[in-house]
């Protein structure tokens, strides 16, 4: 019988792969280890990077790399991006989800999070990796969202099943109308409410 962890990385693997495999936002572009435990992930979504000339940029490709380590999951997933972000949770070595991993949380609802946190749909600024980002983003709450699309995938209906089944393809923008992201507000969505800005005094 396989060990507790490795029964964990394969549901993790399930449920990962059921969750994004029709996702254009969030995709998985790499894994490595039977069953996985690094994961390369791409965000097809708008973030910020600083340029070489000190410009703020948007930037609509992210990729991040999520190691599953020894001691996970008692121990948050070791998370970096391996392309530029300006925000302020994020540097050049880690990200920041120290504040809200749990061993009980789902790999696919942390990846939906970080999601969340490049396009600055969440962010805190009361304990920041990047204090220069942390000092902008409280500066420029109305530039904010940078992508306000919702990030999770939508929940399957039986319309967005006869979709599929007539083969007609899916996108972020077709999948997930107003009224459904309204309707999951109501149920309670988890991914319906932002991170409160923290301010300085």
């Amino acid at each position: 019988m396989p060990s507790p962890r490795i029964r964990r990385l394969l549901l993790d693997e399930q449920m990962l792969r059921q969750a994004f495999g029709n996702w254009p936002i969030i995709q998985i572009t790499g894994t490595a280890g039977v069953p996985p435990e690094i994961y390369r992930f791409t965000y097809n979504l708008r973030g910020l990077y600083v340029a070489g000339g000190g410009e703020i940029l948007e930037r609509d490709v992210h990729l991040l790399e999520v190691n599953l380590t020894l001691g996970y999951p008692r121990r948050a997933p070791q998370c970096r991006m391996l392309t530029p972000v300006f925000h302020p949770n994020f540097d050049e070595s880690m990200v920041c989800i120290g504040d809200f991993w749990a061993a009980s949380e789902g790999l696919d609802d942390l990846i939906v999070r970080i999601g969340r946190m490049i396009s600055y749909q969440e962010y805190n600024t009361k304990s920041p990796l990047n204090g220069l980002a942390a000092k902008w983003a409280a500066q420029n709450p109305h530039l904010l969202p940078v992508d306000p699309r919702p990030i999770a995938p939508p929940l399957k209906r039986p319309d967005a099943a006869l979709e599929e089944s007539q083969g007609e393809p899916q996108t972020a923008e077709s999948v997930v109308s107003p009224t459904l992201t309204t309707s999951l507000r109501e149920q309670g969505d988890p991914w319906s409410e932002k991170i409160e800005i923290g301010s300085e005094s």
